[in-house]
């Protein structure tokens, strides 16, 4: 079987790139999302009485427009509260206590409005790069769900989140394992007979120490894993679906040449491009 390594000198024809925007074509997508939430958020500030009440009107804005307008408030109010640290509105009393003394002050806030532009084509292009963040990690994952689907539905089952969702837990999938381990995606045979563990990942840009991190985090998977299989006496593979023109940074086609050659043959990197060549009925049943 070829190796993931065996790639390399013509790596950059073996990735997969998602479209991108160009700037400032998406201004005009920008605005179509974000220009009535700023025109709120706007009549909200005059509303409130202070950053604290601020924020607690924003609670009470119907979804999905709340949850828009807390991002708006976290930069213009509040860097140091994530959105997803204020979308639970039974935690809002407990965010202003522990974290509303670093508000900044309302009048400040309306000043700030006043002086930009109406509308905040700068605030509006940031809002929508935060929005699509993740959204080609969702594309890799349902371009290998329609590939896999496409070519083995018949004998194999697949299981996780094909975009958005939540991951497939180890320990809710796999009898005896022991910790809560998110995964991408499980192949099992039609009997049930676990496969392969998937964990995908597109990078559009990656290096130094997330780079060390990354796949320092994916060997120690691969080992739990492959001791797993080996106690339980399993074929159960872990397949490391990764693409994106970030492989081609730094040293991480070679780290992952290495992880691939760590597994021994029940490891397997793969970017889209190589799964037909690559990831066979033989690798799976092997």
């Amino acid at each position: 079987m070829t190796t993931f390594a065996s790639y390399k000198a013509t790596a950059s024809q073996w990735i997969t790139i998602f479209d991108s925007p160009f700037y400032p074509d998406s201004l005009d997508e920008a605005k179509i999302l974000y220009e009535n939430v700023l025109l709120r958020f706007i009549e909200v500030v005059e509303q409130a009485q202070s950053s604290a009440n601020l924020l607690e009107i924003i609670t009470k804005e119907p979804d999905p427009l709340r949850i828009q307008l807390l991002r708006v408030f976290r930069r213009y109010v509040s860097p140091d509260t994530s959105v997803e640290m204020t979308k639970k509105k039974s935690k809002i009393p407990d965010i202003i206590k522990d974290f509303g003394y670093r508000f900044r002050p309302l009048e400040q806030v309306k000043q700030n409005l006043k002086s930009r532009p109406v509308p905040d084509e700068t605030l509006m292009a940031i809002l929508l790069e935060q929005s699509t963040r993740g959204q080609k990690g969702y594309d890799l994952t349902e371009s290998f769900f329609l590939w896999f689907n496409k070519t083995f539905s018949k004998d194999y089952l697949i299981r996780g989140p094909v975009r958005a969702g939540r991951d497939v837990m180890l320990n809710e999938v796999l009898d005896n394992w022991q910790h809560k381990t998110p995964a991408d995606l499980l192949i099992s045979r039609l009997d049930g007979t676990p496969l392969v563990v998937g964990f995908a990942r597109y990078d559009s840009d990656r290096g130094g120490s997330q780079e060390d991190d990354r796949t320092g985090g994916n060997r120690d998977k691969i080992t739990e894993i492959l001791n797993y299989a080996q106690a339980y006496n399993l074929p159960l593979k872990v397949l490391i679906l990764n693409d994106g023109p970030g492989l081609l940074l730094g040293s991480m086609w070679d780290d992952y040449s290495n992880l691939e050659q760590y597994g021994q043959g029940q490891v397997m990197v793969c970017t889209l491009k190589m799964l037909d060549d690559r990831f066979t009925k033989s690798w799976l049943e092997s």
